[in-house]
């Protein structure tokens, strides 16, 4: 039983969130209804890929919905052969695209659409959703897809003046990246906030107020067929939220969810982290050797981001193919209610 040592005011919860799987339809997807007194702000489509010699591309794309609020981010690309050693920025890559701001949207059949504007500046994109799967094509750079991977998820946390309201869906998805194969996974994420509300930019109730520590989403497809997706937020005050799935149909949630991570000497990026469920389960990170976006420093999103995999402690499967792109931010903190501090 949760204790209070500080009472909140009316309407202010202490960081509670409501957690729970959802049913995904691309219907869904396209509507443009809102919940919880809350608006559609965009969707969040990005993923990370890897190629037969083991390099990562990874990228993201802004798909802002009528009347929304967008933050600085249009498309990014990012891969680690410019140096071999970071996920970095390709402006050659991402010069060509369409910087489309607010997207040409329709509903075929089931399936939620998405894509640029026609006579727009650029190589045209476009992205189609649902539950069967997604693909996502970047004319001249990717063409993506394949299956939803378990249910979607969704969180909502309320706020005095500001609330939050997230639905995520992740799949597991193969083709071609800048000429070569590759797979993979990637998340199509929806936002739902106050009006004027930007994620990770205005009435942001969570980074604007410096509150999270740890925040991830990851899935894992093991070489024996089985697999893990999940997304999880640790948290100060009463902010935390945890929601698993696996290949034998389970899936759990949690709003008991303890965090500790130990950022590298001198930088934002995590050198080793640890989640503990319900008291008692544990899972860690495991930092890919190349997957800090070190671009990101010093602009936006604000918090660092990064690849690699989570997996439960003790566990031996052996990966195939995973996704674990979330972030961190020092000077957040190290775990529940201990502040943090910036270099």
């Amino acid at each position: 039983m949760k204790q209070f040592k500080t009472i909140p005011e009316r309407g202010d919860f202490a960081y509670q969130v409501l957690v729970a799987p959802h049913q995904v339809s691309g219907r869904a997807m396209h509507d443009l209804r809102g919940f919880f007194g809350l608006n559609i702000t965009k969707g969040m489509p990005f993923g990370c890929v890897r190629d037969d010699e083991g390099e990562i591309y990874a990228f993201v794309r802004a798909v802002n919905e009528p009347g929304s609020t967008p933050n600085p981010t249009k498309f990014i690309y990012q891969s680690t052969r410019l140096d071999g050693e970071h996920l970095r920025i390709d402006p050659s890559r991402m010069t060509p695209r369409a910087m489309t701001l607010f997207p040409q949207r329709w509903l075929d059949g089931e399936t939620a659409c998405w894509s640029s504007l026609e006579g727009e500046p650029g190589a045209p994109w476009r992205i189609r959703a649902g539950a069967e799967g997604i693909r996502w094509q970047e004319d001249g750079l990717f063409d993506l897809g394949g299956p939803l991977m378990g249910n979607g998820m969704q969180w909502y946390l309320p706020g005095v003046e500001w609330g939050t309201f997230y639905v995520s869906q992740i799949f597991d998805i193969a083709g071609v990246c800048d000429g070569r194969q590759v797979k993979g996974m990637m998340v199509y994420d929806q936002v739902y906030m106050a009006e004027g509300g930007a994620v990770h930019f205005q009435k942001d109730l969570i980074v604007n107020n410096h509150m999270h520590v740890l925040w991830w989403s990851f899935a894992t497809v093991y070489k024996d067929g089985s697999w893990d997706v999940g997304s999880f937020m640790v948290g100060h005050d009463n902010l935390g939220y945890a929601i698993f799935q696996n290949d034998k149909g389970q899936t759990r949630t949690t709003t008991d969810i303890e965090g500790s991570v130990r950022h590298k000497e001198g930088s934002y990026f995590v050198e080793s982290a640890r989640i503990v469920l319900d008291g008692q389960e544990e899972w860690e990170f495991l930092p890919c050797p190349k997957g800090e976006m070190i671009d990101f420093v010093g602009g936006f999103p604000i918090t660092a981001q990064q690849e690699g995999r989570w997996r439960r402690v003790g566990d031996t499967r052996e990966p195939d193919r995973w996704f674990g792109w979330g972030e961190s931010d020092r000077r957040n903190g190290t775990a529940r209610n201990v502040r943090g501090a910036d270099l």
